[in-house]
């Protein structure tokens, strides 16, 4: 059991860790919110706020249950807040009487609350004698149980009947934090060495991928800041590589990462070749991201500011070796590392984000070379922003062969409980791959 830090009031980190919750609730990113909270409070806020969105499926249905009428958004926030920190089942971080006294000194201090603190008291000290009634009346419903929406499930369910609920539970396990060593500089096996000596439990989980078995600031990590390791996850580890082998590239080769921020896998193209590397990407202050990302490992792409979209404005006609597309999506399979993102997403996200992966599909297309290739990816789940996108891509396109790629790549947790089929045996957010091939039409 945890216990409130003695520099920062528990009331504190309640009252923020509500506000970000109610953030996300009015269509915030949880990173956006969270960035707005000051750098010495953001950790504490961060690990609150995250086991909420993991288990606020139930904690809503646990208020629905002890109110009649729905309460402000600020106080649903806070009572959602602290209901799921009280009335979790697997995991109690804090006593429950200290909590629920927190949470209302949370209210008092809060001048859009103090109005509301006898209620929000009153709330939560009901669950607190009634949580047995309380619990059994939502257990069994599928919200409670894998705390994501319904139609999230439901669809699920649908797309994967076999593996949907191996997946909700992946979701609700903190992904870890796996490693790629740039081997312009070290081998991983030396590198794994080095992390061991400075007393790093890890294991190699692929040609360049380490995964530390507890998280560490980077600064931390032997030779983070001069280049010799990134932070990105197994299944992000394989865009270069699939882009690359099988195709002859040299310093002459020119390949374009679309919607390229934050530069991982930019980094990651010029780590593995010498080719002539473009980074796209609409948001001028990303585009800094991706400098200094490929600055710190030493290596250097032309990052470009511009919509992918609209090549008139950035393309200088020659065509591309290769085309890596990062399309933008619902972000479904990286819940486990951004739990805001079931409850941010609507159902209605996935045709209007499909939709604009089709458009940058038929953009980019032409700007490949013949014999040339074009890694479509997305991390998602939903079939609609992967193989049902590529298969009317290709009925569409002719002179477009699919070659052999990884499709959909499920998230999956070593610890997650639920095992899932057909898919690679290792730790990784969910992604979908497709790599196409111009033929001559």
């Amino acid at each position: 059991m945890l216990t409130p830090s003695p520099r920062t009031p528990l009331w504190t980190q309640l009252q923020l860790a509500a506000q970000v919750v109610q953030a996300v609730r009015t269509g915030a990113s949880g990173t956006a919110a969270i960035d707005g909270i000051p750098a010495d409070l953001r950790p504490g806020v961060q690990a609150l706020a995250f086991h909420v969105w993991r288990h606020l499926g139930r904690a809503e249905l646990l208020l629905s249950q002890l109110v009649t009428k729905r309460p402000t958004p600020a106080a649903h926030a806070l009572l959602c807040t602290a209901l799921a920190l009280v009335a979790s089942p697997t995991q109690t971080l804090y006593d429950p009487h200290t909590l629920v006294n927190q949470a209302v000194e949370a209210a008092k201090r809060s001048q859009q609350l103090r109005q509301q603190a006898n209620f929000i008291n009153a709330c939560l000290r009901r669950y607190l004698r009634e949580k047995t009634t309380l619990d059994a009346v939502v257990q069994d419903t599928p919200v409670a149980q894998h705390n994501h929406p319904q139609w999230w499930i439901d669809r699920l369910r649908q797309e994967y009947p076999d593996a949907w609920q191996g997946i909700l539970s992946a979701n609700n396990a903190a992904g870890p934090m796996t490693l790629r060593v740039n081997h312009r500089q070290t081998t991983r096996d030396r590198y794994l060495d080095d992390l061991i000596a400075a007393g790093h439990d890890a294991i190699a989980v692929g040609p360049v991928a380490i995964r530390l078995q507890s998280a560490v600031p980077v600064n931390k990590l032997p030779g983070f800041w001069d280049g010799m390791v990134s932070v990105q996850d197994a299944a992000a580890q394989l865009a270069a590589p699939l882009l690359l082998n099988g195709l002859q590239h040299s310093k002459t080769t020119r390949i374009l990462d679309a919607c390229a921020a934050p530069g991982g896998k930019t980094g990651h193209l010029l780590e593995l070749t010498d080719a002539e590397v473009s980074a796209l990407d609409i948001d001028p202050k990303r585009c800094e991201r991706i400098r200094q990302n490929t600055g710190r490992l030493k290596l250097r792409a032309e990052v470009l500011s511009a919509d992918a979209s609209q090549p008139e404005r950035w393309w200088d006609g020659r065509q591309f070796d290769a085309i890596l597309l990062d399309a933008p999506c619902t972000a479904s399979g990286i819940v486990r590392r951004h739990p805001d993102v079931r409850w941010l997403r609507r159902e209605t996200d996935i045709a209007q984000l499909a939709a604009e992966q089709k458009a940058l599909l038929s953009t980019l297309w032409p700007l490949v070379k013949v014999g040339g290739r074009l890694l479509y990816c997305t991390c998602s789940v939903f079939k609609a922003e992967g193989s049902e996108q590529i298969a009317t891509f290709l009925s569409r396109n002719t002179d477009a062969s699919l070659l052999p790629s990884p499709g959909h790549l499920l998230p999956q947790s070593y610890n997650a409980g639920h095992p899932v089929p057909d898919n690679q045996p290792n730790d990784h957010d969910g992604f979908y791959y497709a790599l196409l091939q111009k033929q001559l039409g």
